[in-house]
Protein backbone atom coordinates (compact mmCIF):
# COMPACT_ATOMS: atom_id res chain seq x y z
CA UNK A 1 0.00 0.00 0.00
CA UNK A 2 1.50 3.31 -1.15
CA UNK A 3 2.00 6.33 1.14
CA UNK A 4 1.61 9.63 0.25
CA UNK A 5 4.45 11.30 -0.92
CA UNK A 6 5.18 14.09 1.79
CA UNK A 7 5.05 17.11 -1.04
CA UNK A 8 2.03 15.31 -2.84
CA UNK A 9 -0.79 18.00 -3.42
CA UNK A 10 -4.29 16.21 -4.22
CA UNK A 11 -6.47 17.20 -7.07
CA UNK A 12 -9.66 19.58 -6.45
CA UNK A 13 -12.08 16.61 -4.98
CA UNK A 14 -14.83 15.76 -7.24
CA UNK A 15 -18.46 14.07 -6.77
CA UNK A 16 -19.56 10.74 -6.21
CA UNK A 17 -23.15 10.13 -6.49
CA UNK A 18 -24.94 7.17 -5.25
CA UNK A 19 -28.60 6.68 -7.28
CA UNK A 20 -31.88 5.79 -5.00
CA UNK A 21 -32.88 2.23 -5.15
CA UNK A 22 -36.21 3.67 -6.26
CA UNK A 23 -35.95 2.92 -10.19
CA UNK A 24 -38.65 5.05 -11.01
CA UNK A 25 -37.75 7.82 -13.46
CA UNK A 26 -34.20 7.31 -12.39
CA UNK A 27 -32.93 7.21 -15.95
CA UNK A 28 -34.40 11.24 -16.93
CA UNK A 29 -33.60 11.89 -13.28
CA UNK A 30 -29.95 11.06 -13.74
CA UNK A 31 -29.42 12.60 -16.84
CA UNK A 32 -30.99 15.91 -15.34
CA UNK A 33 -28.31 15.86 -12.36
CA UNK A 34 -25.19 14.95 -14.50
CA UNK A 35 -26.13 17.92 -16.96
CA UNK A 36 -25.91 20.26 -13.80
CA UNK A 37 -22.56 19.83 -12.35
CA UNK A 38 -19.24 17.26 -12.63
CA UNK A 39 -19.56 14.23 -11.25
CA UNK A 40 -16.92 11.95 -10.93
CA UNK A 41 -18.37 8.44 -10.34
CA UNK A 42 -22.42 7.05 -10.26
CA UNK A 43 -23.16 4.11 -8.00
CA UNK A 44 -25.91 2.35 -8.75
CA UNK A 45 -28.41 0.72 -6.53
CA UNK A 46 -29.94 -2.38 -7.98
CA UNK A 47 -33.03 -3.93 -7.41
CA UNK A 48 -34.73 -6.87 -7.18
CA UNK A 49 -33.37 -10.63 -7.99
CA UNK A 50 -33.63 -10.93 -11.72
CA UNK A 51 -30.43 -10.62 -13.43
CA UNK A 52 -31.68 -10.06 -16.71
CA UNK A 53 -33.70 -6.71 -15.46
CA UNK A 54 -30.25 -5.80 -13.31
CA UNK A 55 -28.67 -5.95 -16.32
CA UNK A 56 -30.59 -4.17 -18.96
CA UNK A 57 -31.58 -1.57 -16.03
CA UNK A 58 -28.19 -0.82 -15.92
CA UNK A 59 -27.16 -0.83 -19.13
CA UNK A 60 -29.94 1.42 -20.20
CA UNK A 61 -28.29 4.21 -17.68
CA UNK A 62 -24.82 3.36 -18.65
CA UNK A 63 -24.24 5.47 -21.79
CA UNK A 64 -25.86 8.68 -19.71
CA UNK A 65 -23.52 8.21 -17.21
CA UNK A 66 -20.48 7.82 -19.14
CA UNK A 67 -20.76 10.34 -22.30
CA UNK A 68 -20.20 12.54 -19.14
CA UNK A 69 -17.21 11.12 -18.24
CA UNK A 70 -18.16 9.30 -15.24
CA UNK A 71 -17.63 5.63 -14.28
CA UNK A 72 -20.93 3.77 -13.87
CA UNK A 73 -20.07 1.25 -10.55
CA UNK A 74 -22.57 -1.10 -9.53
CA UNK A 75 -23.39 -1.61 -5.63
CA UNK A 76 -22.17 -5.31 -5.43
CA UNK A 77 -22.86 -7.28 -8.25
CA UNK A 78 -19.30 -7.40 -9.25
CA UNK A 79 -20.18 -10.76 -11.31
CA UNK A 80 -22.30 -8.38 -13.46
CA UNK A 81 -20.39 -5.39 -14.01
CA UNK A 82 -19.10 -6.46 -17.42
CA UNK A 83 -22.21 -7.81 -18.90
CA UNK A 84 -24.06 -4.43 -17.88
CA UNK A 85 -21.36 -2.19 -19.57
CA UNK A 86 -20.15 -0.89 -15.98
CA UNK A 87 -16.58 0.50 -15.04
CA UNK A 88 -16.32 -1.41 -11.72
CA UNK A 89 -18.69 -2.57 -8.59
CA UNK A 90 -18.34 -1.17 -5.29
CA UNK A 91 -18.10 -3.77 -2.37
CA UNK A 92 -18.84 -3.92 1.29
CA UNK A 93 -16.33 -5.47 3.52
CA UNK A 94 -12.93 -6.88 3.28
CA UNK A 95 -14.29 -10.39 1.89
CA UNK A 96 -16.53 -9.33 -0.55
CA UNK A 97 -13.30 -7.05 -1.88
CA UNK A 98 -11.29 -9.94 -1.99
CA UNK A 99 -14.40 -12.30 -3.21
CA UNK A 100 -14.25 -10.16 -6.63
CA UNK A 101 -10.86 -8.86 -7.44
CA UNK A 102 -10.60 -11.87 -9.55
CA UNK A 103 -13.45 -10.87 -11.43
CA UNK A 104 -13.06 -7.20 -11.76
CA UNK A 105 -9.24 -6.56 -11.91
CA UNK A 106 -7.44 -5.54 -13.92
CA UNK A 107 -9.88 -3.85 -16.50
CA UNK A 108 -12.73 -2.10 -14.13
CA UNK A 109 -12.85 -0.43 -10.37
CA UNK A 110 -12.96 -2.21 -7.44
CA UNK A 111 -14.05 -0.19 -4.65
CA UNK A 112 -14.82 -0.77 -0.82
CA UNK A 113 -16.63 0.43 1.57
CA UNK A 114 -18.26 -1.02 4.94
CA UNK A 115 -14.86 -0.56 6.65
CA UNK A 116 -15.16 -0.19 10.42
CA UNK A 117 -11.73 0.46 11.29
CA UNK A 118 -8.78 1.76 9.99
CA UNK A 119 -7.49 -1.09 10.12
CA UNK A 120 -10.00 -2.76 7.74
CA UNK A 121 -9.32 0.11 5.51
CA UNK A 122 -5.46 -0.31 5.51
CA UNK A 123 -6.54 -4.28 4.58
CA UNK A 124 -8.19 -2.86 1.84
CA UNK A 125 -5.93 -1.25 0.30
CA UNK A 126 -3.47 -3.56 0.49
CA UNK A 127 -6.04 -6.02 -0.79
CA UNK A 128 -5.92 -3.91 -4.18
CA UNK A 129 -9.28 -1.58 -3.24
CA UNK A 130 -9.37 1.34 -6.20
CA UNK A 131 -10.66 3.34 -3.72
CA UNK A 132 -11.99 3.30 0.44
CA UNK A 133 -15.00 4.68 1.36
CA UNK A 134 -15.95 6.18 5.05
CA UNK A 135 -19.07 7.39 6.68
CA UNK A 136 -22.29 5.56 4.59
CA UNK A 137 -24.65 4.00 6.59
CA UNK A 138 -24.98 -0.16 6.92
CA UNK A 139 -27.90 -2.31 5.92
CA UNK A 140 -29.78 -1.52 9.02
CA UNK A 141 -29.32 2.34 8.72
CA UNK A 142 -26.66 2.88 10.86
CA UNK A 143 -23.41 4.97 10.27
CA UNK A 144 -20.56 6.49 12.41
CA UNK A 145 -20.98 9.55 14.06
CA UNK A 146 -20.26 12.29 11.28
CA UNK A 147 -17.15 13.79 13.33
CA UNK A 148 -15.66 10.37 13.25
CA UNK A 149 -16.19 10.16 9.39
CA UNK A 150 -14.14 13.52 9.25
CA UNK A 151 -11.40 11.93 11.41
CA UNK A 152 -11.21 9.07 9.32
CA UNK A 153 -11.15 10.96 6.20
CA UNK A 154 -8.64 13.28 7.54
CA UNK A 155 -6.01 10.81 8.71
CA UNK A 156 -6.37 8.54 5.48
CA UNK A 157 -5.92 11.62 3.06
CA UNK A 158 -2.45 12.67 5.17
CA UNK A 159 -0.60 8.85 4.97
CA UNK A 160 -2.22 7.41 2.30
CA UNK A 161 -2.18 7.60 -1.79
CA UNK A 162 -4.74 5.55 -2.54
CA UNK A 163 -8.10 7.98 -3.05
CA UNK A 164 -11.36 7.69 -0.08
CA UNK A 165 -14.37 8.81 -0.58
CA UNK A 166 -16.62 10.75 2.53
CA UNK A 167 -19.85 9.78 2.33
CA UNK A 168 -22.22 13.33 3.07
CA UNK A 169 -25.52 12.20 4.25
CA UNK A 170 -26.71 15.71 4.13
CA UNK A 171 -25.66 18.96 2.25
CA UNK A 172 -23.76 20.15 5.11
CA UNK A 173 -21.78 17.35 5.57
CA UNK A 174 -19.98 18.15 1.88
CA UNK A 175 -18.06 21.01 2.81
CA UNK A 176 -16.09 19.21 5.85
CA UNK A 177 -15.52 16.46 4.03
CA UNK A 178 -13.81 18.05 1.74
CA UNK A 179 -11.89 20.33 3.56
CA UNK A 180 -10.76 17.27 5.46
CA UNK A 181 -9.13 15.86 2.03
CA UNK A 182 -11.62 13.47 0.75
CA UNK A 183 -10.86 12.74 -2.92
CA UNK A 184 -14.66 12.21 -3.38
CA UNK A 185 -17.48 13.18 -1.59
CA UNK A 186 -20.31 10.88 -2.12
CA UNK A 187 -23.83 12.22 -2.01
CA UNK A 188 -26.83 10.19 -2.62
CA UNK A 189 -30.73 10.47 -1.42
CA UNK A 190 -30.89 13.94 -0.54
CA UNK A 191 -29.93 14.92 -3.86
CA UNK A 192 -32.84 12.91 -5.63
CA UNK A 193 -35.29 14.19 -2.71
CA UNK A 194 -34.70 17.71 -3.06
CA UNK A 195 -37.50 19.66 -3.43
CA UNK A 196 -35.79 22.06 -6.01
CA UNK A 197 -34.82 18.87 -8.24
CA UNK A 198 -32.06 17.02 -8.39
CA UNK A 199 -30.19 19.07 -11.22
CA UNK A 200 -30.13 21.87 -8.75
CA UNK A 201 -29.13 19.85 -5.29
CA UNK A 202 -26.56 18.65 -7.32
CA UNK A 203 -25.54 21.59 -8.31
CA UNK A 204 -25.78 23.25 -5.18
CA UNK A 205 -23.09 20.36 -3.76
CA UNK A 206 -21.00 21.46 -6.63
CA UNK A 207 -20.89 24.91 -5.01
CA UNK A 208 -20.14 23.58 -1.59
CA UNK A 209 -17.12 21.19 -3.26
CA UNK A 210 -15.56 24.60 -4.62
CA UNK A 211 -16.12 26.43 -1.32
CA UNK A 212 -13.79 23.93 0.41
CA UNK A 213 -11.66 24.30 -2.28
CA UNK A 214 -11.53 27.37 -2.58
CA UNK A 215 -10.68 27.74 1.73
CA UNK A 216 -7.85 25.04 1.19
Amino acid sequence: MAAKPTNARRPAPRLYLVTPRDAAGLKERLAQALAAADVAAVLLQLTGTDERGQINHAKALAPIVQDKGAALLLDGHPDLAARAGADGAHLSGIDALKGALGTLKPERIAGCGGLDTRHDAMLAAEAGADYVMFGEADAAGRRPLFEAVVERVAWWAEVFEIPCVGFAAAPEEVEPLAAAGADFVAIGDWVFADARGCADALADAARRLAVAEVAA
